[in-house]
């Protein structure tokens, strides 16, 4: 219905019922373009959005895209229960090692669960993906029960469906971004939909999809979701790949730090028994140290650094030294191979001097698990499987949970005590070995603040085994080669139009979906993303972890993927190779009058005659994913300003240079066009892209003149001739 002012008696019935405010509706179209049902049109007589109740099913998404506050529904969310399989429960738990989430079992439970699906065509679970599937494609394949279409479909964005359905937090990511979430519902199992179509149809292995890269040798260090990931596109594409390992075992985390209950050793291993057959050179036990960095880039023509964030965070605390003190890296890989061999179990726990619930089923050893996060979940859970007991401590409000909901479940079904709004005070023991830990509570207002100690009551814990489980941080010996990096994944100013028009920004994710940020931790993961386009120096790109910092399987494969990709379009070679030259240009600027635009031109006209590939744009129309395939850049602006008073490049150049992401190297030619004087534009110019780690190869300064064909012209020649040289002679390679 279309009303001039809410229906106040209307009262809430079995349909959503739509109410247009037609003093606030300017006919924008934005609703009627992105309603999935069609029931929002245009009534052309007045322009205005006119709605049909009976096509409605409440999933708000007019309400979320409207810019004008213009549209409210009221009513229910016409759409069915989730179906959620129940986890399988081991009995006897001792010594399992069986995969407890449970997929679709049947077609029917698939058909399902795909139906609830509204392919909605500005899908926001597309963009809460960190990989961006195509999340509507793929389940409209499920629906027709085309299997093969709906592993193309996701091959295009993602080369571990297998993996990422079951380990993902689809909650914070494409589940928690669905419409139906948006709306306070329940989202489509976009999640188990993706393992349906894995478990049904084993995952394809690379194929070669092109020779371009051919003669092109890549060097990976790490073999995570990252690794994965660049090395699956650039063994297809025709490169010579090639590995680096440290452990004796490739898939890193997903390796030794997932368990097998909750991801397979079969599934994890999968990629790399496909990409070894593929002829990717992997080398394990080859752990590559910082210093050694300059020795590949002189093996390869591209390194990729996806080493991961290995080195555990530890907490400062009184009797951190004790014995019986570790961290989770190792009490998983001990825990793992215990669980997996005859006997295991018994010797694990003899070497650690821990009693079992076989040996002592009223005092078995307790495990001290600091942290409540995934990782956390997965230790103590190996911990009850070896016949210990587990208790996690957390400082955080359980409502702000790092933990997978269903995990955070499972490990309490299974036996594990939680401890929110705890912290660790201190550590005591007896002869050198920890035995008891006292905890202080904490308080928290929200997610955005971290939480308050109290002072006060201590609680006491006995304890026999403490297991560091509160994340990774990069090894800084790294520093020096990834300068800025882990980089922040914090979206700031004001988002993207295309980001605020599809609503996912309008509001935090349901009840089901952690209640998440969603829209601004996707914003967040675009920047690691873009990030991973750009070379942190002359060949040598990062990926995942090495990256950003600790980040999920898919946003650090679909990182891998990027960089890997940007390998691909740059081609580089190493020393003693036929460089590529600078063959890609793009000529940027930003003109008031036209005159810049005008210089943009006659620059591009030269650069083209010399062979390179040309693209000139305005400053409106760059963005990271345009620069990041160009050799150079020429940027061109106007001054602004008064000489007396001071003369700069235009506020919108300003404003572009400073969100800048690292350009790790990326040549750039500068001009100016000035009416009086350029005073220091150029070195402000200059000074705000070598901050962002570009190399500034030419600039010049152009008055009205040197447009008019007169004498003055002679100097945008020479700058024109300039850059032409550069074209056909790299400087980055020397």
């Amino acid at each position: 219905m279309t009303l001039t002012e809410p229906d106040r008696t209307a009262t809430e019935g079995t349909r959503p019922r739509v109410v247009v405010l037609t003093d606030r509706c300017a006919g924008c179209q934005e609703c009627v373009v992105r309603c999935p049902t069609g029931a929002l049109t245009m009534d052309t007589r007045r322009w205005i959005a006119a709605a049909d109740d009976d096509l409605c099913v409440g999933c708000r998404q007019c309400v979320r895209t409207c810019p004008f506050s213009a549209i409210r529904v009221d009513g229910p969310l016409l759409v069915g229960s989730r179906l959620e399989p129940a986890p399988v429960h081991p009995d006897p738990l001792l010594g399992s090692d069986e995969e407890v989430r449970r997929g679709f079992g049947t077609w029917e439970e698939a058909l399902g669960a795909a139906g609830r699906c509204l392919e909605c065509p500005d899908p926001t679970c597309v963009r809460g993906c960190p990989a961006h599937n195509d999340i509507p494609s793929f389940i409209r394949a499920v629906k027709a029960r085309d299997l093969e279409t709906a592993h193309a479909v996701l091959r295009r964005t993602s080369v571990l469906p297998d993996i990422c359905s079951r380990v993902c937090s689809q909650a914070a990511q494409c589940e928690g971004s669905c419409t139906w979430s948006l709306a306070g519902g329940e989202p489509v199992a976009i999640g188990k939909l993706e393992r349906f179509v894995a478990d049904r149809l084993p995952v394809p292995p690379p194929s070669p999809r092109s020779a371009g890269a051919v003669g092109l040798s890549v060097g990976i260090v790490g073999s995570g979701p990252a690794g994965t990931g660049a090395a699956w596109e650039l063994v297809e594409a025709g490169a010579a790949v090639t590995v680096y390992e440290k452990d004796a075992q490739p898939a890193g985390l997903l390796g030794w730090g997932i368990p097998d209950f909750t991801l397979p050793d079969a599934i994890a291993t999968r990629p790399w028994a496909q990409l070894t057959a593929a002829g990717v050179d992997l080398r394990c036990g080859s752990e590559v140290a910082p210093a050694e960095l300059e020795r590949l880039l002189l093996e390869h023509d591209a390194v990729v650094l996806a080493h991961g964030s290995g080195v555990p965070m530890r907490l400062p605390v009184p009797g951190a030294d004790l014995g019986g003190v570790t961290d989770a890296t190792a009490f998983l890989k001990a825990g793992k191979a215990a669980l997996e061999r005859a006997g295991g179990r018994a010797s694990f726990c003899a070497d650690l001097g821990l009693r079992t619930e076989e040996d002592d089923p009223d005092r078995p050893a307790r495990v001290l698990v600091l942290g409540a996060g995934n990782t956390a979940m997965d230790v103590a859970r190996t911990a009850r499987r070896l016949g210990l007991r587990a208790v996690c401590v957390d400082w955080l409000d359980e409502r702000f949970a790092l933990a997978r909901p269903d995990e955070l479940a499972e490990a309490r079904l299974e036996g594990v005590e939680v401890l929110f709004q705890r912290t660790l005070k201190k550590l005591e023991g007896v002869e050198g070995r920890v035995g008891r830990a006292l905890l202080a509570k904490t308080v928290q207002a929200s997610r955005e603040r971290p939480p308050k100690i109290l002072d006060g009551e201590i609680e006491v814990l006995r304890i026999d085994l403490v297991v560091l489980a509160m994340g990774y941080r990069a090894d800084p010996a790294f520093a020096p080669a990834l300068p800025g990096a882990p980089l922040r994944r914090s979206a700031g100013g004001l988002p993207d139009r295309r980001w605020q028009a599809s609503g996912i920004l309008a509001g935090a994710a349901s009840a089901s979906a952690q209640a998440s940020p969603v829209g601004r931790l996707a914003l967040g993961r675009e920047l690691g993303l873009e990030a991973a386009s750009f070379a942190f120096q002359d060949r040598l790109w990062a990926a995942g972890d090495a990256l950003v910092g600790p980040s999920t399987v898919v946003e650090a494969m679909a990182q891998g993927r990027r960089a890997a990709l940007a390998v691909l379009s740059a081609q580089p070679r190493r020393p003693g190779r036929s460089p590529a030259g600078l063959r890609r240009v793009l000529v940027a600027y930003d003109s008031r009058g036209g005159r810049t635009a005008r210089a943009a031109g006659l620059i591009a006209g030269s650069l083209a005659g010399a062979g390179a590939q040309v693209e000139v744009l305005p400053l409106s129309k760059v963005g990271a994913t345009e620069l990041a395939d160009v050799d150079l850049l020429v940027l061109g602006c106007w001054v602004e300003g008064f000489v007396v008073a001071g003369v700069h490049p235009s506020k919108t150049t300003s404003a572009w240079l400073a969100g800048l992401p690292r350009l790790g190297g990326k040549a750039v030619g500068i001009f100016c066009t000035y009416g009086v004087a350029p005073k220091n534009a150029l070195v402000e110019m200059r000074t705000a892209l070598e901050a962002k780690g570009a190399t500034v190869v030419s600039e010049a300064a152009f008055g009205s003149r040197a447009l008019d064909g007169g004498p003055a012209s002679s100097k945008l020649a020479s700058f024109g001739r300039e850059l032409r040289d550069l074209v056909a002679a790299d400087p980055r390679r020397g």
